[in-house]
Formats: C-alpha cells, sequence, structure tokens
C-alpha cells in the first residue's frame, strides 16, 4: 500500500489517494496472466490473460474517506472464458494487521491456548488444519460483507456486497501465496474459499474456487469500495455504521406479521407445552420439531437438561415468571418460580450454583473441561436473572429463597476475585478450587454484582463492597474492550470470540454506568459500555442474505438483517442479541444516540419471524422456534434451518417482548 502523504488530521485525510489495486484473474486454483496493477490517483485499464479490466474510481459521499471504485471486465476473445476476479490491496508487513470480517474472523482469532478447532491466523501446522497465514471466504458468512487491516499507522477497508454481477462475493487477506507479498485484503468475484473450508465439523473440506464464465461480448461491472483512515482500535465503527446504512439503504426494520404481544404468548406456550417438565422441576434445553403424537414422548433431538443459566434454566424461567404476573398467565408465572426455586435449592459444596441438571445425572457441571467443573459466564448470568426475578417476586418466601442462593453465588466470587479485579473463568464446583483465569467469562459477574449491591437485602457484606467488587472487575476486563478481542463466554467454544461475549460486555458495563454517580465515573463507563456495543453490533447483519427461493428460508422470506453470527466458530444465525435488547436500549438513551436503539429494534424484529402459530408451521409444533439459521456453508444447507426448538431462544424472545412494554424504541412503527 502506498503510504498516505501525512496522517492524522482531517484536512490531511482530505488529500490522501488511494491505494493500488492489484488485480487477479484465476481458473480455479490456477492463475491466469500476470497481476494488473491499477494506480490509486485515477482510471486504468489493462488485460489478463483474454479478459480487459478497467478501473475507475469516484470519491464517495461519506464521512470516513472512501472511493467507490468500479471494474468493468470484457472478454475480448471470440470463445467463453472461465475465469474469477480477484481485486486486492496490499499492505506493509505487520505482525499484529488487526485483522477484522465482521463476525467471522477477529485478529489471530483463536488464542494458541483453545483447544477449539476453527480458522486461525498462524502458520499452518500438521496438528492444526485450520491454522493459516491466508484465509479467503464467502461474503455471507459475514455479518457485514468487509475486510479491514490495518498496518503501518493506516486502517484500510474493502466493502462490497453479498451478491455481483458474477455471482455471489467472497472477503480474503493474509500473505496472497506470495512470499514477496508482504500482506493484502482482498475481495473476490465470485467467492473463493480457500485454503480449506470450515463447515463446522472437526475436519476441513477441500477449498471451494468457482469461477465465472465470461461470454464474449457481455462485460460485467463489479463495484465495491475502498476505505482509508489512521489506524485506531475503534476505526472500524463508523465505517461499519456507514456500511449499515447503504446496505439497508436506510430503511427502519421491517415489521413482521407476529406482533410483539403474540410472540410473546406463544414463546410462553412453547415453553410450557413442550420445553417445561413439572415433574423434574425442569426447562429442557431442547426438543424436536417432528414428534409423534401429541408430542409428550422422548425424541431423537431432545436434552433432558437444564443449565442455570445460558441455554436454559434462569432466563427463561425468570421470563416466565415475569410474563406470568405481567400478562394474568398463572401457569407461566407458576412454572417460572418452580424452576428457579429448584435452582436455587441445589447449590453445590463450594456455594455457587451447579452448572447443570440432567435426567441421567442430576445436579452436576456442565461443559466445561476439568472435573466438577463450573463455568463463570453460565453461573453469572443465572444469577442476574435471579436476582432479578427476586426483586420482582411478590411471594416473600420465594424471593427470600432466591436472594439466599445469589448471596451465597456472590459470596464465593468475592472471596476468590485477585486483587486485581479478575474472576474466575472455571472452579471446581465441591472443592471451590479456580480451576482457571483464562479469557473474559468472569465479566458477567459484573451486571449481578451490581444487581447485589442494590439490593440492601443482600447478606454478602456491605453494598459498598459489593458495588466495588463490581467496578474492580470493570476494570479488570475494560481491557478487553479497549483491544475490541473479547472471548470465553460461552462453554462451547473454548476462548474464541463470539457474540456472546459482546451480549456480557453491553450489560455488564450498561450496568456499571447506571450504578455510577454522574461525572466521571459514569462517563467512563458509558465510554466502555459504547465501545462494547460497537464490537457486539460487528456480529449483526446488515443486510438481508439471498437465499434461493426454492429453500425454507427463500420461502418463507425470511430476513437475515438483526440476526447475529453466533461466533466464528458456529457461522449460524442466532437471537441471543435478544438478551441485551433492554442495555441496548438505555445505552441509547444515556448517550443520546439512536444507533444501538435502532439495531435492538432490528434483533427483537428478526427474532419474531420464526415462531410457529400451528402446529406443522415450517414442520415445528406450536409455539416452537429454531436455534440455527443456515445463511452460508456451515451446519446444514444454506437456506434451511435447525429443526429443533430451544428453551433459550423462546425464554430470550419473551423475555425481550415483555420489556418492550416498557421501551417505545423498540415497538413497531406504526
Amino acid at each position: 500500500m502506498a503510504r498516505p502523504a501525512t496522517a492524522g488530521t482531517a484536512g490531511a485525510m482530505a488529500n490522501v489517494v488511494p491505494p493500488p489495486l492489484t488485480i487477479r484473474a484465476f481458473d480455479g486454483a490456477a492463475l491466469l496472466g500476470e497481476d494488473l496493477v491499477s494506480p490509486g490517483d485515477g482510471p486504468a485499464t489493462g488485460r489478463l490473460g483474454d479478459l480487459a479490466v478497467t478501473a475507475r474510481r469516484t470519491r464517495a459521499a461519506s464521512r470516513p474517506p472512501a472511493w467507490d471504485v468500479e471494474l468493468a471486465v470484457e472478454n475480448l476473445s471470440v470463445e467463453a472464458v472461465r475465469a474469477g476476479i480477484v481485486v486486492a490491496i496490499r499492505l506493509p508487513a505487520s505482525d499484529d494487521p488487526h485483522w477484522l470480517v465482521p463476525g467471522l474472523f477477529y485478529g489471530e482469532n483463536r488464542p494458541a491456548a483453545s483447544q477449539a478447532r476453527f480458522p486461525r491466523w498462524a502458520a499452518a501446522t500438521p496438528d492444526d488444519p485450520f491454522a493459516s497465514l491466508d484465509w479467503s471466504f464467502r461474503s455471507d458468512r459475514a455479518a457485514t460483507p468487509a475486510v479491514f487491516a490495518s498496518s503501518d499507522g493506516w486502517t484500510v477497508a474493502l466493502a462490497t456486497t453479498e451478491l455481483s454481477p458474477v455471482g455471489p462475493t467472497g472477503v480474503g487477506f493474509g500473505r496472497g501465496g506470495d512470499p514477496a507479498v508482504p500482506l493484502e485484503i482482498r475481495l473476490c468475484f465470485p467467492y473463493r474459499e480457500e485454503p480449506v473450508v470450515y463447515d463446522g465439523g472437526a475436519d476441513p473440506a477441500p477449498p471451494d474456487l468457482p469461477t465465472h464464465r465470461w461470454e464474449p461480448g457481455a462485460p460485467a461491472r463489479l463495484a465495491f469500495r475502498v476505505y482509508v483512515e489512521p489506524a485506531d482500535p475503534h476505526v472500524s465503527t463508523p465505517i461499519l455504521r456507514e456500511l449499515h446504512a447503504l446496505l439497508t439503504g436506510g430503511a427502519s426494520p421491517f415489521v413482521p406479521p407476529l406482533a410483539i404481544d403474540e410472540a410473546a404468548r406463544l414463546a410462553a406456550e412453547g415453553l410450557l407445552r413442550w420445553h417445561h417438565r413439572p415433574a423434574e422441576a425442569a426447562i429442557h434445553e431442547t426438543v424436536a420439531f417432528e414428534r409423534r403424537g401429541e408430542g409428550v414422548g422422548l425424541e431423537p433431538g431432545d436434552r433432558p437438561a437444564m443449565h442455570v443459566g445460558w441455554l436454559s434454566g434462569t432466563p427463561p424461567a425468570a421470563a416466565l415468571a415475569a410474563h406470568g404476573r405481567r400478562s394474568g398467565d398463572r401457569a407461566a408465572l407458576e412454572a417460572g418460580r418452580q424452576v428457579l426455586d429448584a435452582i436455587a435449592a441445589n447449590l453445590a459444596p463450594c456455594g455457587t450454583f451447579w452448572g447443570q441438571w440432567t435426567r441421567e445425572r442430576g445436579w452436576g457441571k456442565g461443559w466445561t473441561r476439568g472435573e466438577d467443573a463450573l463455568h463463570a459466564r453460565t453461573l453469572g448470568e443465572a444469577a442476574l436473572f435471579m436476582s432479578r426475578a427476586a426483586r420482582a417476586e411478590t411471594d416473600r418466601s420465594l424471593g427470600a429463597a432466591w436472594r439466599a442462593a445469589v448471596a451465597s453465588n456472590l459470596d464465593y466470587v468475592l472471596d476468590r476475585q485477585r486483587a486485581d479485579g479478575a474472576i474466575p473463568s472455571a472452579w471446581n464446583g465441591r472443592t471451590g478450587e479456580v480451576l482457571s483465569w483464562e479469557g473474559c467469562a468472569g465479566l458477567a459477574w459484573v451486571p449481578a454484582l451490581v444487581a447485589g449491591a442494590e439490593d440492601l437485602g443482600l447478606p454478602s457484606g456491605p453494598a459498598a463492597a459489593v458495588r466495588n467488587a463490581a467496578v474492580r472487575a470493570g476494570e479488570f476486563y475494560a481491557r478487553f474492550v479497549e483491544r475490541e478481542f473479547l472471548f470465553g463466554a460461552p462453554e462451547d467454544v473454548d476462548l474464541g470470540p463470539t457474540s456472546e461475549d459482546g451480549y456480557v460486555a453491553v450489560m455488564a458495563y450498561v450496568a456499571l454506568a447506571e450504578a455510577a454517580a454522574a461525572g466521571h465515573e459514569s462517563d467512563r463507563w458509558l465510554d466502555v459500555a459504547r465501545r462494547a456495543a460497537d464490537w457486539t453490533l460487528t456480529f449483526r447483519y446488515a443486510y438481508d442474505v439471498a437465499f434461493a427461493p426454492d429453500t425454507l428460508l427463500g420461502r418463507l422470506g425470511y430476513r437475515s438483517r438483526g440476526a447475529d453470527v453466533a461466533s466464528p466458530a458456529n457461522q449460524h444465525l442466532h437471537t441471543y442479541g435478544l438478551v441485551c435488547v433492554p442495555e441496548l436500549v438505555r445505552l441509547s438513551r444515556l448517550t443520546g444516540d439512536p444507533h444501538y436503539a435502532e439495531r435492538a429494534r432490528e434483533s427483537l424484529a428478526n427474532a419474531r419471524q420464526l415462531v410457529a402459530r400451528d402446529d406443522g408451521d415450517f414442520g415445528a409444533r406450536r409455539g416452537m422456534t429454531p436455534e440455527r439459521y443456515y445463511q452460508t456453508r456451515y451446519g446444514g444447507p444454506k437456506g434451511e434451518i435447525g429443526p429443533i426448538s430451544h428453551a433459550w431462544c423462546l425464554g430470550l424472545l419473551l423475555w425481550a417482548c415483555d420489556a418492550a412494554a416498557d421501551l417505545p424504541e423498540v415497538r413497531d412503527a406504526g
């Protein structure tokens, strides 16, 4: 990349020359001809084999400096040519180029200590087939079809749309397969997936290198945008906001046919009819769509288990209780109370919640590695939702029991918190021994600590001490927000970045901001909360993926805008972002920035699209909703869904729909 003459001021940015473009043509893996280099300061023409290429740039009307580029590509031969076009910007060498493909790739993407297996930016090794210094992906894997990199004091980004005149597009970065090329970012028309394909399996699939058939005399025009900004850890935020506006056309979120109140009723019905098991005082985590007869028997795909937070447990139970209280649904209220009471009454010997109940083993650990290992985020979320339920509970005996359970959990956390503010990410449920401090899972305890400090009936010590623990933890984990690399929140992605890490951070720092005295402290936490929300929204789809009309999602007209890609490890869409809809709205109010409320409304609108209104609706039973929506090549065919209803999906939908009664910002327009 040609280094701009001056950096650091708006005046200097006005004179920045866009970097040169390197344009290549491929027939599968084979390079066609020599690279064509288009200078950054004017139009350029050249040949790539039989293909004539003309590049034209125009300065975009954008606040972040940007240029719109159009490539006109025409086959000059008399016969058809099969080829794909790759456009790249070269960057000076850097040990940390801070790669970003929104929702898909963050820096190295997978820390060396992680035992998970999904794409990582590192030298390939025989025991890690998903490590490479060069990656290319389909754009529909990305929440925004763009790629960012920083080097030599500058950040450069390339952005396009999911589809082009020659088919689905792709994004890439790395060393370009050429030792002489230090680093580059690129767009592919059509997409390329290499060196391997990650489809969620343990083993990589072969590279996928499609081409386009260029007919003589039938030119194609390929459009994309180039951004150049002085390097900054948060420089992607204004660019992604602008791309969100461009990709949505500035339109408000669509209004799904299912109204918010009706979605709440259906979600409550689905939890009670399919997931709640009164005889076990449990909410089963998954139930399969396909069921025999009345559907009460155990089917393949059912999971007769309940985590205390995260996948089940307290969030759906608290949501049922709140909904029952608000709507007068006595069955929902009693079911929620029953499950919360069972979780509170079955603490681990160390004084915290157990991680999971299963029909086979009863109360014990969850999925975290290690004997009797408990996960901080799962338990922190359980403590937060039980605190919320206790505060709203009108039955004094139940409320007191739930408060006592939360107090016991907070006692453990206060006792184990390090002097620097860190909270263990895993511990032994029997002995209380700390098993790990890695990652950011401990951040989930911050809102629970804030809630505990506000509850004057808490017997865990003076409220000031509890609040101080929350503040110290907030200070410790703020460094991860500033670095824009949060990781370790869910039990099933070992030390990898996930959208759930973002939700946890938003909830934590909004809680701290609201609890702080007005002035410097409040401003400090608001700034971190804003940074956390901006990072979280990198996982949220800013556009509607194109689904083939004969797929399920295509037939139903499903819109992906507002859904989040779960993580670089789990590349399907999900709706867990509902957990922080209230916090995003309150952050919007506190900062005066309507963008956060708009994205919260997108999330709630998106999640109401596939809630079964009748038995047989999209293959489900009434009140069911899926966890997985396949928008790319991952886990199942693009355009299909995972045919399993998840308790957390219904619980968080119910929670957000009931919260919307007090949040006019997320209600449907009109």
